[in-house]
């Protein structure tokens, strides 16, 4: 997450479950993928990368 001036990991996902709750947790509510920056793999792909 980036937040200000610094960047901030919030944990691994391993669901989209587990994203919503990392973003609420940090205080955004109706995610969606303007939010999110998929790395190491294709969007919603929850295998080892």
């Amino acid at each position: 997450m980036h937040s200000g001036a610094r960047d901030e990991i919030l944990g691994t996902a391993y669901s989209d479950h587990d994203l919503v709750v990392f973003l609420e947790g940090a205080g955004v509510q109706d995610a969606d993928s303007m939010w999110v920056e998929w790395r190491g793999g294709r969007a919603h792909q929850w295998t080892t990368a």
